[in-house]
């Protein structure tokens, strides 16, 4: 039953991922198109991939992605920022419950275990904020949104633009269902282009 919610969802997603996965392989790449900072970035995250507490609340969920430049080549030196709200669309703002910062290793991978964030009444679509800097590339501040988020009522391609709350398309992320341990995971790539400052 699992096995088949996962291959009708990646069936489902299918035309979303063709468009937005094709940033994996080397070749010009175009730049992740920016997003706003918003008022819940604070400086100090810990340099940790584990944002989830093993029995905490919310749905397990796994980013990875590279960083890239446009030209398709892996990134070198580069920081990765994340933070997002809890499962109930809450920022801890006293400390740094889901929040990382943390450097791609040498095969130029990034990857975090955190949750499925919730949304709030000013950003009713679910997302993660980044912060990507590097040597000799300008900084990226984005977000990455879920295609499977109920805001986008189970058509992201039509629906991204309501309410202003997307600028681009290319942020919403393909959802992957797989079980662990008898847990259900989703999980998302996510990669990054920066452009050369």
């Amino acid at each position: 039953m699992l096995i088949r919610r996962k291959m009708l969802m990646a069936s489902a997603l299918a035309p979303l991922a063709l468009g937005l996965e094709g940033n994996t392989e080397s070749g010009s790449k175009d730049a992740t198109p920016s997003e706003v900072l918003g008022p819940f970035y604070k400086k100090g995250a810990p340099a940790t991939a584990k944002m989830r507490e093993t029995n905490g609340r919310g749905i397990p969920l796994k980013v990875t992605g590279n960083v890239w430049n446009t030209k398709g080549s892996l990134v070198e030196g580069a920081t990765v920022e994340l933070w997002h709200a809890d499962h109930s669309g809450n920022y801890d703002t006293q400390g740094f419950k889901f929040r990382a910062k943390l450097s791609p290793n040498d095969k130029g991978i990034y990857e975090v275990d955190t949750i499925m964030p919730g949304s709030y009444p000013d950003r009713p679509a679910q997302h993660i904020h980044y912060l990507i800097s590097a040597p000799g590339h300008k900084t990226l501040v984005t977000q990455a949104y879920f295609a499977t988020d109920p805001f986008f009522e189970g058509n992201p391609a039509k629906n991204y633009k309501k309410r202003n709350i997307v600028r681009n398309f290319d942020l919403v992320r393909p959802v992957m269902l797989d079980e662990k341990d008898g847990v259900i995971v989703t999980s998302i790539r996510f990669d990054i282009v920066l452009e050369k400052a």
